[in-house]
């Protein structure tokens, strides 16, 4: 993909860039591990007040950070302007917090003094999405660069100007030069530059494929990793729902930063007993969106990022047609320049799953149906004592007792039943209940019952 800026309301190529040759990127490796060599005994007090300054720089600029960002990739203008003044928060947290977090800890041992110290790493090579340009990249390289590491910069292609602009705010703030640096690169080169000895260690948001390639690459150097990948997240409506507050919510969000967010609701699974009036108040509440310019202050909805996003949506829309959705609202891009596709709510009766701003609504007739499948839900689970083995644990609720538990990539035997495969089954044959203790309710779980 070409580094470019391109406005994705109009279609309009605003700058081009080009990618760094091997010697520019030679150039930019060796220079920050010269930098790390100093930076890392820079005094906390010191480091803390750089990261104050770029605080103040990103509030008193947030306004021309935030059209660069629109522009850039689509988000509306005011939604923009809140993500640069969040970075300018996350500045100053780590830059007040950063000394305590990582102060020496006392470890009462045998030994005459014993402590954990925490030490900066070097050179981390952070690779990052389009969809929040400062966000993501700004609470990667506060607590990074708090802590006494150097960044690398590999941003998403389409947001290259917002990359450059982070750079330099931090070289205005007066950290030293190399201590956070930009990478013009493709996505080819990445591998190749997790593999230089020199950098320590990457962090990733973004695709599942791009999460699996980046980790594989750091784990076959040893090399340390922390990965933020995709989400498919359900929006479950029961009947003691207050219908118009419950659409409302689920406008906001689904639509939440047009629609190109892991963690924007993307499955709604509503009781069969008000999904018809949840149906028609949602699909009311989308196809009312204002969707348009994001620099009008009254655009509710802007334009996907990229032609392949509107692309990719569409045949989206397609297959779950053919699988027997109805769309109830858009389902179509709209016939304008730009990027742009209509809000768009699809019903089934089972269970799928979408992305940007296709919609789905399924329904289900009770909390124990099969149609509502295994829900996630928070908090740990134990298993019973008795006869259990070791298991990979993931929410689900067990549909024959009104309990939620975790359910998933597990063989277990205990004293009341037998789990295998992701599903419970009876311990004795021809049993059609599952004991209540399927949960593990007695003093092992801090899962939710809800009834039953």
């Amino acid at each position: 993909m070409a580094i470019a800026t391109v406005n994705p309301a109009t279609g309009q190529v605003i700058k081009s860039f080009d990618p760094l040759s091997s010697a520019d990127i030679e150039a930019k490796l060796q220079k920050a591990i010269e930098t790390f060599a100093t930076y890392r005994n820079v005094p906390f007090a010191q480091r803390a007040q750089w990261m104050l300054k770029a605080a103040s720089i990103l509030e008193n600029e947030k306004e021309a950070f935030a059209k660069v960002m629109t522009t850039e990739m689509g988000k509306t203008l005011r939604s923009a302007v809140d993500e640069a003044a969040k970075c300018a928060w996350v500045c100053r947290y780590y830059a007040e917090n950063a000394e305590r977090f990582l102060a020496d800890e006392v470890v009462e041992t045998g030994a005459k003094q014993s402590y954990i110290r925490y030490q900066p790493l070097g050179p981390v090579l952070a690779v990052m999405p389009w969809n929040f340009p400062f966000w993501q990249v700004l609470r990667f390289a506060a607590p990074a660069l708090m802590a006494g590491n150097v960044g690398l910069l590999k941003h998403a292609s389409i947001v290259p100007q917002s990359a450059l602009l982070i750079e330099d705010i931090f070289r205005r703030a007066g950290f030293p030069d190399g201590a956070f640096q930009t990478l013009l690169i493709g996505s080819r080169e990445v591998d190749k530059i997790l593999g230089d000895p020199r950098v320590m260690a990457a962090t990733l948001t973004g695709s599942e494929q791009a999460g699996i390639e980046v980790g594989i690459g750091a784990a076959k150097r040893i090399k340390k990793v922390v990965l933020e990948l995709g989400g498919s997240d359900p929006f479950i409506v029961m009947p003691s729902a207050n219908l118009e507050t419950a659409t409302a919510t689920a406008v906001k969000a689904r639509i939440f930063n047009n629609g190109q967010s892991c963690i924007a609701a993307k499955r709604f699974i509503v009781a069969e007993s008000i999904a018809e009036q949840f149906e028609k108040l949602f699909a009311q509440k989308m196809a009312a969106l204002k969707v348009g310019d994001p620099f009008d202050e009254s655009t509710e909805v802007g334009p996907l990022s990229t032609p392949d996003g509107v692309a990719d949506l569409d045949r989206d829309v397609r297959k779950s047609v053919e699988a027997g959705a109805k769309i109830l609202t858009g389902g179509k891009p709209l016939d304008r320049p730009g990027n742009f596709y209509a809000p768009t709510v699809l019903v089934t009766a089972r269970l799928q799953v979408c992305f940007a701003r296709r919609t789905l609504v399924t329904r289900f007739e009770s909390r124990t149906t099969a149609g509502l499948g295994w829900v996630p839900v928070p908090g740990p689970m134990m298993p019973p004592s008795s006869g259990s083995s070791s298991m990979s644990w993931t929410p689900g609720w067990c549909s024959s007792t009104g309990w939620w538990l975790r359910t998933r990539g597990y063989r277990s035997e205990g004293s009341s039943g037998r789990a295998t495969g992701g599903s419970w089954e009876p311990w004795e044959s021809g049993s059609s209940q599952i004991s209540r203790r399927c949960g593990w309710n007695k003093g092992k779980s801090r899962g939710v019952r809800v009834g039953g």
